[in-house]
């Protein structure tokens, strides 16, 4: 896929999501085997603000059955729960579930986390531009240019170990980092805005239940941190997502 497919496609995808659109309309299952197509997706989730369960069909796919349903996912601190096909999309708790392949579905949660960071971020940077206090532009105290650099850099840090992500580490390791920049975004894009970020009216709300749900999905930032440590005492080695 080049840059102008590329533009294209996700131009198509914002707009689908954006409408409420049937991503079956446009040939989801297919979409599903081409290269790039998830990161764009699932980023365009979290930045958009939809909520559809598609994240079941990366789970199935990876485990090598039919799309369409749904299936028990863990959840964080060892629950499980069921992703709704039906609107309104509800993720419900269940009492168990049996073990699935979680890498391909690690990492599209990330990419989705990242999103719903960088949505968080462009509310938070439009506001301190526009407000004013003592007769100066939020913007331009250093405290808050600070937070808000913090989390540009854990947001990009995050997209740079998705995008390096190969293997289920990788995408242990990619999830992780996802997981702890777009929870450092609701905490600080959450300062910024002040007592409005609080109010129902306001967009950022939804971002921050959307990010502490996702963060649970497939191992929470804090779980998968603890499970790498794991490995690294296990293998005697730090593993790698790019060979230097």
């Amino acid at each position: 896929m080049d840059a102008t497919e590329r533009a294209l496609l996700e131009e198509t995808l914002r707009k689908a999501l954006v409408s409420g659109t049937d991503l079956a309309e446009l040939g989801w299952p297919e979409m599903l085997d081409e290269e790039g197509v998830v990161p764009i997706l699932f980023r365009l989730l979290g930045e958009t603000g939809a909520w559809v369960p598609v994240v079941n069909d990366v789970v199935l796919r990876e485990a090598g059955r039919g799309l369409g349903g749904s299936v028990p996912l863990p959840f964080a601190g060892g629950g499980w729960v069921r992703w709704g096909r039906e609107a309104p999309f509800e993720v419900r708790r269940v009492s168990g579930g049996s073990s699935v392949p979680v890498g391909a579905g690690r990492r599209a949660l990330g990419w989705w986390l990242v999103g719903s960071g960088r949505a968080m971020l462009t509310l938070a940077r439009q506001h301190v531009l526009d407000r004013e206090q003592f007769g100066r532009p939020l913007a331009s105290f250093q405290a808050v240019r600070h937070r808000l650099a913090e989390t540009y850099v854990a947001l990009e840090g995050a997209s740079s170990a998705l995008d390096a992500a190969s293997d289920d580490v990788g995408a242990l390791l990619g999830k992780a980092a996802a997981g702890r920049a777009a929870l450092l975004a609701a905490r600080h894009c959450g300062q910024a805005l002040g007592g409005l970020g609080f109010t129902a009216e306001h967009e950022l709300h939804r971002h921050v239940k959307r990010v502490l749900v996702l963060d649970g999905l497939l191992g929470s930032a804090r779980e998968l941190t603890r499970e790498a440590g794991e490995l690294l005492v296990r293998e005697g080695r730090a593993p790698r997502l790019v060979e230097l």
